[in-house]
């Protein structure tokens, strides 16, 4: 294929909404990633955890839907937000850092030997940090291409996972994660968490908008 027809690889657009060479946009890859944790467990640093992470879920965003029945029709509004609890699958290494570390951190949210748990949140609750990469590395910083911050954080189950004779397969510990805010980073800025003004907006009443 001719590199000259690369640039028609895409959806075309008016003339006005896009250069006629533009090509697609190179888009982000699942593999290229980092995860940080901050106050996590008592040991530092926590930089064994982030080497050994297998796979991390983006946060999930709900609106509890707010319905207004009117007349003939219903009316619908976003009502108050929740963040789903994030997966993160963690290799389990064969000197112990990651188990411990991991431990410490649900010791701290409850003390199963006396018994006793934290006094406040404060206490035991931890920052998480995904950072989305362009491959670079080396000599070649990567460049965040994309930032979530999780803040709140604390361990809502963790599954040591199975042991067995018949596989292959590296010892993982699967950790899900509630938080209590997330602000996201983009490169150039924006993103939830970003200054967005409050403005009055007619768009959606559709006044104007007739044959």
């Amino acid at each position: 294929m001719p590199s000259s027809s690369l640039n028609k690889m895409t959806v075309p657009l008016a003339s006005d909404q896009s250069a006629s060479t533009q090509g697609l946009l190179m888009p982000k890859l699942r593999y290229r990633f980092r995860v940080m944790f901050e106050n996590l467990g008592v040991s530092t640093p926590t930089t064994e955890l982030t080497k050994q992470v297998v796979s991390f879920a983006r946060p999930n965003l709900t609106f509890e839907p707010i319905t207004l029945p009117i007349y003939n029709s219903t009316l619908k509004l976003a009502g108050r937000h929740s963040w789903a609890d994030v997966a993160v699958e963690i290799r389990d290494d064969a000197s112990g850092n990651v188990s411990k570390l991991i431990g410490e951190q649900i010791q701290k949210q409850m003390d199963f030997l006396e018994m006793s748990s934290a006094a406040s949140g404060i206490d035991y609750k931890f920052l998480t940090k995904l950072e989305m990469l362009d491959g670079g590395n080396g000599a070649n910083e990567p460049v965040v291409l994309e930032s979530w911050e999780l803040y709140g954080c604390y361990i809502v189950s963790a599954d040591y996972g199975p042991m067995n004779y018949g596989t292959n397969e590296a010892v993982s510990i699967t950790m899900n994660i509630s938080y209590d805010n997330a602000n996201q980073g983009n490169q150039g800025g924006g993103g939830i968490g970003g200054v967005i003004g409050r403005t009055v907006n007619d768009v959606v009443t559709g006044i104007g908008t007739g044959p």
